[in-house]
């Protein structure tokens, strides 16, 4: 691969990203595009960013295909289509309407729901397999907060001693 030649706003724009970017794979590519402009061989790139050469080839090969766009777009991420998260939204419907009610109204001793209660819930509402964290992701995206119960031993009073005459 040629050697890319960076321009010394180029350069700064390319300090600014991974300097002050919160996110690690446009960092990561800054500075792999910074070191490769300094001369640095792409064996030592990869060895010091803990990717494969062929990883340094392809960010090396995006950066110089991406002309078009501002430089701190060419080493950010683009967009990456896939599957839509259709089952997590059926979980979040479900779970809306089962936080709704009581879980001893449906024959269990717990008077608040757990995660593994609302999982059986809505497996059997949706009639398809539902992991456990699959249920705890949609309560944190509806904004609900869970902890798992402790079971802690009851702790004697301070004033203990008194109450047995003492």
């Amino acid at each position: 691969m040629n050697h890319i030649r960076l321009t010394a706003h180029v350069r700064e724009q390319l300090q600014h990203v991974a300097q002050s970017s919160a996110k690690a794979r446009p960092v990561r590519r800054a500075h792999a595009l910074l070191w490769f402009d300094q001369g640095e061989p792409i064996e030592t790139i990869a060895e010091r960013l803990h990717v494969s050469r062929q990883t340094i080839y392809n960010w090396l090969g995006e950066y110089q295909k991406r002309q078009a766009e501002s430089v701190a777009d060419r080493v950010r991420d683009q967009l990456h289509p896939g599957r839509p998260p259709t089952k997590l939204r059926h979980v979040k419907q479900r779970l809306r309407y089962w936080l709704k009610r009581k879980p001893q109204r449906w024959g269990y001793a717990s008077p608040m729901w757990t995660a593994p209660m609302l999982r059986c819930q809505v497996q059997r509402d949706l009639n398809d397999a539902v992991s456990l964290r699959t249920v705890r992701r949609a309560l944190r995206a509806l904004r609900y907060r869970y902890k798992r119960p402790r079971l802690v031993l009851a702790r004697r009073s301070p004033t203990w001693r008194q109450a047995k005459g003492a």
